[in-house]
Protein backbone atom coordinates (compact mmCIF):
# COMPACT_ATOMS: atom_id res chain seq x y z
CA UNK A 1 0.00 0.00 0.00
CA UNK A 2 1.22 3.60 -0.66
CA UNK A 3 1.17 6.05 1.58
CA UNK A 4 0.11 9.17 0.65
CA UNK A 5 2.49 12.14 1.57
CA UNK A 6 0.10 14.52 4.31
CA UNK A 7 0.48 17.89 2.15
CA UNK A 8 -1.85 15.84 -0.56
CA UNK A 9 -4.01 15.08 1.79
CA UNK A 10 -5.13 18.59 2.90
CA UNK A 11 -6.13 21.67 0.61
CA UNK A 12 -3.75 24.52 -0.16
CA UNK A 13 -5.32 26.91 2.16
CA UNK A 14 -4.93 24.42 5.36
CA UNK A 15 -1.55 23.52 3.87
CA UNK A 16 -0.02 27.45 4.65
CA UNK A 17 -2.30 28.12 7.39
CA UNK A 18 -0.47 24.91 9.50
CA UNK A 19 2.61 26.37 7.74
CA UNK A 20 2.09 29.57 9.64
CA UNK A 21 1.08 28.09 12.48
CA UNK A 22 4.38 25.90 12.81
CA UNK A 23 6.54 29.18 12.19
CA UNK A 24 5.11 31.33 14.43
CA UNK A 25 3.00 29.83 17.48
CA UNK A 26 0.47 30.76 19.34
CA UNK A 27 0.23 33.97 17.64
CA UNK A 28 -3.42 34.41 17.88
CA UNK A 29 -3.20 33.79 21.69
CA UNK A 30 -0.52 36.37 21.87
CA UNK A 31 -1.97 38.88 20.47
CA UNK A 32 -5.77 38.13 22.17
CA UNK A 33 -3.02 39.25 24.73
CA UNK A 34 -2.53 42.49 23.35
CA UNK A 35 -5.81 43.43 22.56
CA UNK A 36 -7.06 42.71 26.28
CA UNK A 37 -3.80 44.23 27.98
CA UNK A 38 -4.40 47.05 25.55
CA UNK A 39 -7.95 47.82 26.30
CA UNK A 40 -7.20 47.59 30.05
CA UNK A 41 -4.54 49.94 29.87
CA UNK A 42 -7.15 52.52 27.48
CA UNK A 43 -9.57 52.16 30.28
CA UNK A 44 -7.39 53.19 33.33
CA UNK A 45 -5.79 55.59 31.13
CA UNK A 46 -9.32 57.09 31.15
CA UNK A 47 -10.16 57.08 34.86
CA UNK A 48 -6.95 58.32 35.95
CA UNK A 49 -6.66 61.21 32.96
CA UNK A 50 -9.85 62.21 34.30
CA UNK A 51 -8.95 61.32 38.29
CA UNK A 52 -6.17 64.41 37.08
CA UNK A 53 -8.18 66.79 35.10
CA UNK A 54 -10.64 66.47 38.41
CA UNK A 55 -7.52 67.60 40.59
CA UNK A 56 -8.08 64.50 42.74
CA UNK A 57 -5.49 62.52 44.40
CA UNK A 58 -2.89 64.05 41.92
CA UNK A 59 0.09 62.50 43.43
CA UNK A 60 -1.30 58.41 43.20
CA UNK A 61 -3.32 59.37 39.95
CA UNK A 62 -0.32 60.52 37.80
CA UNK A 63 1.90 58.44 38.09
CA UNK A 64 -0.26 55.83 37.76
CA UNK A 65 -1.84 57.65 34.89
CA UNK A 66 1.64 57.54 33.03
CA UNK A 67 1.83 53.70 33.43
CA UNK A 68 -1.36 52.99 31.88
CA UNK A 69 0.20 55.69 29.36
CA UNK A 70 2.93 53.09 28.85
CA UNK A 71 1.11 49.97 29.04
CA UNK A 72 -0.82 51.21 25.88
CA UNK A 73 2.18 52.16 24.33
CA UNK A 74 3.49 48.77 25.00
CA UNK A 75 0.96 47.19 23.18
CA UNK A 76 0.51 48.85 20.53
CA UNK A 77 4.09 48.22 20.01
CA UNK A 78 4.08 44.57 20.54
CA UNK A 79 0.69 44.52 18.08
CA UNK A 80 2.57 46.30 15.23
CA UNK A 81 5.48 44.36 15.40
CA UNK A 82 3.67 40.99 15.41
CA UNK A 83 1.88 42.43 12.43
CA UNK A 84 5.49 43.30 10.69
CA UNK A 85 6.76 39.73 11.35
CA UNK A 86 3.94 38.23 10.02
CA UNK A 87 4.54 40.26 6.31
Amino acid sequence: MVEQNPKNRLNPEQYARLKAEMASPYRGLRQFIYLGCGASGLIGTFVFFFQVLAGRDIENALPNLALQIGIVALMVFLWRWEQGRQK
